[in-house]
């Protein structure tokens, strides 16, 4: 896939979710995908599959969690978007990468205020 159809992907991915419209947000992640959250916060690790994603998503629903992006960057491959972030009453900037294989997401990993996620989340 070309960097603007993974960066269109994306697009519709995160309105999709902004929307609640799991189905919509899911669509373009692989079944096996790893989902990569730093930190040590109770919601920090990595989750293998749709599913676990899912599950995931849900929690953060229990928060309100909202994502604003802001600008989506990409190449043939992975698809970086700077977004900012409203959680628990905080909002902060995170950067999410995205890698493509065969137009499926098969690995996301944000880089964001940890620090803040520990004090939404609290610390495993």
């Amino acid at each position: 896939m070309s960097a603007q159809e993974n960066i269109e992907r994306t697009k519709r991915a995160y309105a999709a979710f902004s929307a609640a419209d799991v189905d919509g947000a899911s669509e373009a992640i692989d079944d096996d995908v790893e989902w990569i959250v730093a930190g040590d916060s109770a919601i920090s690790g990595t989750y293998h599959g749709k599913e676990e994603v899912l599950g995931f998503w849900m929690t953060l629903a229990g928060k309100e969690f909202a994502t604003r992006p802001q600008y989506f960057l990409g190449d043939d491959e992975r698809v970086v978007v700077l977004t900012s972030v409203t959680v628990g009453g905080e909002t902060s900037d995170q950067a999410d990468v995205l890698t493509f294989r065969d137009g499926k997401v098969v690995k996301f990993q944000s880089a964001g205020d940890t620090a803040m996620q520990e004090r939404v989340w609290g610390r495993k």
